[in-house]
């Protein structure tokens, strides 16, 4: 499984040579707009945790250059379809097997419309499981005690967490958060893009080594491989 960074929330996953995109916003964001070209992304499954644009600035486009499925809550899941693009409708605590592994929809607490106010559904995240590894996407969110139960059927690899704060959890909840997790291995996204989420990377670094675990903060196009 490789996991390529391309700024916020905006990742490309490979799973068994299957490209699954995570909440593509690019050509609006101002540190990876002129690194990353949306038309060189290759997508078989878009996966949007909620509606906010800068979650799902690209997703039309790049859906409709890759004909790819769009895999996210129902309301949004219908926006698209409407749209003439493939969609899987999904909702909490819902699982499916999809071609490339399995994919459970898990609850977060922030907010969801779309960029002209209209009703996005319930935001979510995502637990992935594939090529024997099992990943968790959180999406944007508080802390919330519900993490907890993932690692009741869930044994983590990797955490990918917000950790930009004032929109979604901060550095410190975010250490919280891997340990209801039960994942110390965790990728930080949702941070650095606007003013309000710049975040200290040595100091956040720190936090999470003094507790023992692993933060991984990736310039944009960078990859790890799981």
């Amino acid at each position: 499984m490789k996991i390529t960074f391309y700024g916020q929330n905006t990742l490309l996953i490979d799973i068994q040579n299957v490209n699954v995109l995570i909440d593509p916003f690019i050509s609006g964001n101002p540190l990876s707009k002129d690194i990353v070209d949306i038309n060189d992304i290759k997508a078989d499954y878009i996966l949007l945790t909620h509606a906010h644009q800068d979650h799902i600035l690209d997703a039309e486009a790049i859906a409709k250059n890759n004909d790819a499925t769009i895999v996210s809550n129902y309301e949004i899941a219908m926006h698209y379809q409407a749209k003439g693009i493939e969609v899987h409708p999904m909702n909490h605590g819902g699982t499916w097997e999809f071609e490339f592994g399995k994919v459970k929809y898990v609850n977060a607490i922030h907010t969801s419309s779309f960029p002209d106010g209209s009703y996005g559904g319930q935001p979510g995240g995502f637990i992935i499981e594939g090529e024997h590894k099992n990943i968790y996407i959180a999406g944007d969110t508080a802390l919330t005690m519900d993490m907890k139960l993932i690692p009741m059927t869930t044994k983590l690899d990797l955490a990918i967490l917000p950790i930009g704060d004032n929109f979604t959890m901060g550095i410190d909840d975010a250490i919280i958060a891997s340990d209801f997790v039960a994942c110390d291995k965790v990728l930080g996204v949702h941070y650095d893009t606007f003013g309000y989420i710049e975040i200290d990377h040595k100091e956040a670094k720190t936090k999470f080594f003094e507790k023992d675990k692993d933060l991984m903060l990736l310039e944009i196009g960078e990859s790890i491989t799981l």
